[in-house]
């Protein structure tokens, strides 16, 4: 996090709230230290008949009576501003606004501010609540606060305790800015060729299908037939094959259609790298992503690949019962994609075997992001595959930290048995699994490249 310029390792936003105007000012202990200070010098200077200690207790009495005459009247004004809408991960932006007063007579002049977040160590700051110069255009002063984090999703940001003093001898009771929420959309990593249905849909789109109709593609060439339009007859192969201009022959090619994608994230738990985490205890650390995370980082980047080349995209989410994003193609539809990617998030309680699996639209290719945890996902991809539909899975759960502790390791090693057990049924039935953490995260991209082509090489009327 940076504040002002000073680089800091941990903090909180939060949106713009405003602190209490009315709370009270109160004496600090440097006051009531100058008081007792000062008439014990003068009681010895009185007892002893020394002048020369009197000399010195009475400018510090003298002090702190002027202090505590001049109470300050206006309290120190805090409000915590950011940018309005969902942001990228990498950096959250906030901006405190100090307001001490029209004046600097009967106000703070000096703001003490504790920053605080999830997953940061809190940071102490005391700066002056005036800037050198004046005020600024809107009469306060502006803390720019930076937070660095790889989380996606709704986070929570700043928060702010913010006390003002004057003189060393006042201080205002502490209040709190802060606390909101924002949302982090996931960001997206370049992909190139995607697996596609071996049907496509559509009277348009940017593949060659099976079926005849306007395209780039030749199919065949064929004798003219009712129906077919004169633009497109061959006249050089007309005239080889019927010289007497007996039968007209057309060339005949592949319609164009588009492809059909419905993304599948399994939301349903979201764990770390770290296992003593994943029974709900300890904080998330805000620089390893989790297994949400990387789904809504696949996602993202699955989706933006897709409608790159024009295809169709919908959005369905396994922790909430509610009604999927339909399939669409476009790029106000992608941003209705990130969205519910980045809202996608653990209930909280547990969602239950799911009887039926989500409805995908005929000739659709599923793409699941899941952990492989349980066997709920198996369950899923066996029903998808079994009524036609490809599937390709995306395996998200992070890297692993090793662990000391003897029940971890043994646990772990069980799980990640399971694992592995469930990811080889799947490549045995022919379902890929394409894994995105860590290291293979940056292979991902040429993954994808070589399950395309191997599902276009033996298609009639596809690209190669």
């Amino acid at each position: 996090m940076t504040i002002g310029g000073i680089i800091v390792e941990r903090g909180r936003t939060s949106r713009g709230t405003r602190a209490d105007a009315t709370r009270g000012w109160r004496l600090t202990s440097a006051h009531t230290t100058a008081t007792v200070t000062g008439v014990l010098l003068l009681a010895t200077a009185v007892l002893a008949g020394r002048p020369d200690l009197a000399l010195i207790g009475i400018p510090g009495l003298l002090a702190a009576t002027w202090a505590a005459t001049t109470r300050p009247t206006t309290p120190l004004h805090a409000t915590l501003r950011q940018p309005p809408g969902p942001t990228t991960p990498g950096e959250l932006a906030a901006t405190l606004h100090l307001t001490p007063g029209p004046t600097p007579h009967d106000t703070t002049d000096i703001a003490h501010l504790r920053i605080t977040a999830t997953g940061h160590r809190p940071t102490h700051l005391a700066l002056a609540a005036r800037p050198p110069g004046g005020l600024a255009d809107d009469g306060a002063r502006h803390v720019p606060l930076r937070l660095s984090s790889v989380r996606t999703g709704p986070q929570d940001t700043f928060t702010v305790d913010v006390r003002g003093s004057r003189q060393h001898t006042w201080e205002e009771e502490p209040t709190t800015v802060g606390g909101a929420r924002r949302l982090v959309v996931p960001g997206s990593a370049p992909l190139g060729r995607l697996p596609l249905p071996s049907r496509l849909r559509g009277l348009t789109g940017p593949h060659s299908s099976r079926r005849l109709g306007d395209g780039s593609e030749l199919r065949d060439i064929h004798p003219f037939t009712p129906g077919d339009r004169l633009r497109r007859i061959d006249w050089r192969t007309t005239a080889r094959r019927s010289p007497d201009l007996d039968t007209l022959y057309v060339r005949r090619t592949y319609a164009t259609a588009e492809a059909t994608a419905v993304l599948v994230v399994d939301s349903r738990d979201d764990v770390g790298p770290d296992l003593r985490t994943w029974r709900g205890y300890g904080t998330l650390r805000v620089d390893e992503p989790t297994s949400l995370d990387l789904a809504r980082h696949a996602a993202a980047s699955v989706a933006q690949a897709l409608v790159d080349a024009g295809d169709r995209v919908g959005l369905e989410d396994l922790a909430r019962r509610r009604r999927p994003l339909p399939p669409a193609a476009g790029r106000r539809h992608l941003r209705r994609v990130v969205h519910g990617l980045a809202l996608a998030h653990p209930t909280g309680r547990a969602a239950g075997h799911r009887v039926r699996p989500p409805q995908v639209p005929a000739d659709a290719v599923v793409y699941l992001f899941t952990t492989l945890l349980d066997d709920a996902p198996l369950h899923l991809v066996r029903t998808w595959h079994a009524t036609g539909h490809p599937v390709v899975v995306v395996d998200t759960l992070p890297d692993v930290h090793p662990v000391t502790e003897n029940h971890l390791r043994i646990a772990w090693r069980i799980t990640r048995l399971e694992r592995t057990d469930r990811v080889a049924a799947l490549e045995g039935e022919g379902v890929p699994v394409v894994r995105w953490a860590g290291s293979e995260r940056d292979r991902a991209a040429a993954r994808f490249e070589a399950l395309a082509r191997a599902a276009r090489r033996h298609v009639p009327g596809r690209q190669q």
